[in-house]
């Protein structure tokens, strides 16, 4: 080998080097990043709606923190999110949003999303947000969703994570016996379980279309968990323009869904 050649060879395995330390040097991009003040070091109670059966999570909760004025504290986003974002007068809503507020002596957070997350990718998001949550020890996480039985009575009916969380339902819900959730919500109640992190689920009875009605038998039971005192009147009486218009994001949302490649999801494949 000549001395020309040698010279030549550290120079590669010197490039080499720098090339493996530059890539060494990159982190993998977060699955979910938040952009949010900090919740209160004393604990807080968690509330969680996204889009499911019914929209009854995300009704519920949009209508709570819109007429108890919560505080809009930070939002998410996430590659793995459809592209799609609601508008409200001209003005550009987060897909997932924030929101804070002190009542009385119990710290209230509330996560709202207007978006559905695929069932491939709520591992992710939920692990995500425990993350984020964990540090600030809240005091419980407490999920929406729905249940569809096509019955007209709106029950609601509670799960938890534990018998001390159960008892925080059972005496305003119809504690589900035995059976399965799915979706976002089993997810963050499942994540909530490993980190041992007191949760519970209500889950409000029904239809496979958005259901203001069940949203107000949900909330009426977080009345009686948190002493809110909010009216549901205005949700009921509005529940019709509510249907109508909720029902067409229901469907831009599922148009959406349907039309996004499943390779682009993660676990695929």
């Amino acid at each position: 080998m000549t001395a020309e050649s040698t010279e030549y060879s550290k120079k590669v395995l010197t490039r080499l080097d720098t090339i493996h330390e530059d890539l060494v040097d990159i982190k993998p991009t977060r699955e979910l990043n938040i952009f949010s003040k900090p919740l209160p070091e004393e604990g807080a109670a968690v509330l969680m709606g996204f889009p499911g059966s019914g929209l009854v999570g995300t009704i519920a909760l949009q209508y709570m923190v819109d007429q108890l004025e919560f505080e809009l504290i930070g939002s998410m986003t996430s590659k793995y999110f459809p592209p799609l974002a609601m508008m409200n007068k001209g003005l550009i809503n987060d897909p997932v949003r924030v929101y804070l507020k002190k009542s009385g002596d119990l710290n209230i957070a509330a996560i709202v999303a207007d978006i559905p997350i695929a069932p491939m990718i709520c591992y992710e998001i939920s692990n995500g947000i425990l993350e984020w949550l964990t540090p600030f020890k809240p005091r419980e996480v407490l999920t929406i969703a729905g249940i569809i039985t096509n019955e007209p009575e709106k029950r609601v009916f509670g799960v938890a994570t534990s018998p001390d969380a159960l008892r925080r339902v059972q005496e305003h819900t119809l504690v589900l016996p035995i059976g399965s959730i799915s979706g976002i919500a089993s997810s963050i109640l499942t994540e909530c379980k490993a980190r041992n992190i007191p949760a519970v689920g209500l889950l409000g009875e029904t239809i496979n279309a958005p259901d203001p009605r069940s949203s107000a038998a949900t909330i009426e039971v977080l009345n009686k968990m948190y002493n809110l005192a909010l009216d549901v009147q205005p949700l009921i009486e509005q529940a019709v323009e509510i249907e109508q218009s909720m029902g067409k994001i229901a469907e831009e949302v599922q148009q959406q869904a349907e039309s996004t490649p499943k390779k682009d999801l993660p676990m695929y494949g």
